[in-house]
């Protein structure tokens, strides 16, 4: 770690002085953390909130700018997500990478970007937060299932056919929600989905990987050191779906594999079978 950074455990030192705070817990710990920073003495409440969680809480369905927007005294508009593909073993070696800082005031935006960008870590900005945050969350569920596809044996044609059909739900929820569809299409969508199901670092991928094996969920987890969102945002994602009236096969076999210990391999066929469709 640079010599210039100070370490805390206390939320006082933490935010004291601070003008912009970011957000880097699991997502489902960010509801809580938030509460403990809003009732410091410390807090600022003019800062600007930057949010790096990628989930859905469970329990609300709630993106995690509306978590942070229901606990905190800040205005929406200072509140945005810097997300992305962006593993954090290759940001901390300075290899280039690109993502987006989302949220729904452009001037906010454009400082955050400017804070942010260098020679290593390009920001772009988007104003279709909703989209931007479903995007990095829901591929997570996607990522699981490619890694199920690993796990099993499968190979390149049937992760290229996961990816794009995973991406197909992603866009036609997200859309659902409010989202726009090019966003999808962009690095908090396609570019985070590529690097999540492909990537050795990724914690997802991982589970559904060992799930592929013949583990079971709890197994998986127990020998985890980090936390692996997919996994309470597959539930989450559902009932989401469900609620918005969106089909989801790819999210909804993955959520049969962990929750109900439906057979990888019969999740797999299942999904081949049904009804034909037509693309688009």
């Amino acid at each position: 770690m640079p010599g210039s950074i100070r370490i805390t455990s206390v939320m006082d030192e933490a935010i004291e002085g601070a003008t912009r705070i970011v957000f880097v817990t699991p997502s489902h710990t960010i509801r809580a953390v938030a509460r403990i920073a809003q009732s410091s003495p410390s807090f600022d409440k003019r800062a600007i909130i930057i949010n790096a969680a990628k989930g859905l809480e469970e329990r609300t369905l709630c993106r995690m700018s509306e978590v942070l927007s229901q606990e905190l005294p800040i205005p929406k508009r200072r509140i945005v997500g810097l997300l992305g593909p962006s593993h954090a073993e290759e940001v901390s070696r300075r290899m280039p990478t690109s993502v987006v800082v989302a949220g729904i005031d452009g001037e906010v935006l454009r400082e955050i970007q400017s804070l942010f960008m260098n020679e290593y870590f390009r920001v772009y900005t988007n104003t279709d937060l909703i989209g931007v945050e479903l995007g990095v969350s829901l591929k997570n569920t996607i990522a699981i299932a490619a890694g199920i596809c690993d796990g099993l044996g499968f190979g390149d044609n049937t992760k290229a056919a996961l990816i794009t059909r995973g991406l197909a739900e992603m866009k036609r929820l997200a859309c659902k929600m409010g989202g726009r569809e090019e966003t999808l299409s962009g690095l908090a969508g396609v570019g985070d989905l590529i690097v999540t199901c492909m990537s050795r670092h990724s914690r997802n991928r991982h589970v559904g990987e060992e799930i592929g094996r013949g583990k079971k969920l709890p197994e998986v987890l127990a020998g985890m050191v980090m936390v692996a969102e997919g996994v309470k945002t597959t539930r989450a994602a559902v009932r989401l779906a469900s609620r918005a009236g969106t089909e989801l096969p790819i999210a909804e076999q993955v959520h049969r594999v962990l929750f109900r210990g439906k057979d990888p391999r019969r999740a797999i066929k299942d999904l081949m079978i049904r009804k034909a469709k037509k693309e688009m």
